[in-house]
């Protein structure tokens, strides 16, 4: 256990106060590690627990990774769940929350599955704070069941739901969600995950407080996907958006779903929504 031996935090730091962040200098106080490929910088969460959370709250991350969102609760003097199915991601989180400091958080690990937190109770959790995989643009894992880094686009879509409503179930009234999640490729032709996921939130009963766009910064690939693109012709992605949501319980009891559009899809044959076709033609 280390003790006092921790940067507690950036130096001349400033919350944003913008929907445009950007982060050149990924963060390298307390036990921050950027080698754990597709973490987010840990100046995103730090705003974001500043910002929609107060001393003492609890904190879910239930995609805890590398731990960054573990240790900035830490850090805040927020109390913390993080969850995740990969046991070397429970032993990377322990390394990184193994430090002490006055008036830390408490931080408790689980290993278990984002889409059933059955170990956490209904409206306790004050703040939901998570960065998930981006279907399976990086595989985490050889092989464990229900790793959602493992699924194709429009499984890992369909597997976010459970997430969503869990999400949604462990909230208490009128708290927020924030979910980090970006976009990709393929045959050249721009793949909306993001808007996808977005969508599964507010099916879930969420409502949508805040867009805000994350610029990407030092990117493994950039050289050759630089050349790649003046050859092939498409744009460098170089955002993620970061929505966060709210469980706004007094007006989704007012919220009438007759005003959805719905539409046929005539591929099945079933009744949906239209901005659910709209999301599928494009996935």
């Amino acid at each position: 256990m280390r003790t006092n031996s921790v940067k507690i935090g950036p130096e001349n730091f400033e919350q944003e106060m913008t929907s445009v962040w950007s982060f050149k200098e990924r963060g390298d106080w307390a036990t921050h590690n950027p080698n754990y490929r597709g973490n987010w910088s840990p100046y995103i969460p730090r705003n974001l627990i500043l910002r929609y959370s107060k001393e003492k709250d609890l904190i879910l991350d239930q995609f805890a990774g590398g731990g960054t969102t573990l240790v900035e609760a830490k850090l805040l003097n927020r109390n913390c769940i993080g969850v995740d199915i990969n046991p070397e991601a429970i032993k990377l989180c322990k390394k990184a929350i193994d430090f002490e400091m006055p008036k830390s958080g408490k931080v408790t690990l689980i290993k278990g599955n984002a889409q059933n937190l059955s170990k956490i109770k209904d409206k306790s959790i004050d703040f939901v704070c998570t960065h998930p995989p981006y279907a399976n643009i990086i595989n985490y894992s050889d092989g464990i069941k229900n790793d959602l880094s493992l699924f194709k686009v429009k499984d890992f879509i369909e597997a976010m739901k459970p997430v969503a409503a869990e999400s949604y179930r462990v909230l208490k009234d009128n708290k927020f969600c924030a979910i980090l999640i970006g976009d990709t490729r393929k045959n050249g032709r721009v793949v909306p995950l993001g808007f996808g996921i977005m969508r599964v939130f507010l099916n879930a009963g969420f409502k949508l407080k805040e867009i805000i766009i994350k610029e990407q910064h030092n990117c493994k690939a950039t050289g050759y996907w630089k050349s790649s693109s003046i050859k092939y012709n498409f744009l460098l992605l170089a955002h993620e958006y970061l929505f966060v949501f709210v469980k706004d319980v007094v007006k989704n009891n007012k919220r009438n779903k007759k005003e959805r559009y719905t539409v046929i899809d005539n591929k099945t044959g079933e009744i949906c929504s239209l901005d659910e076709l709209i999301i599928e033609r494009l996935i």
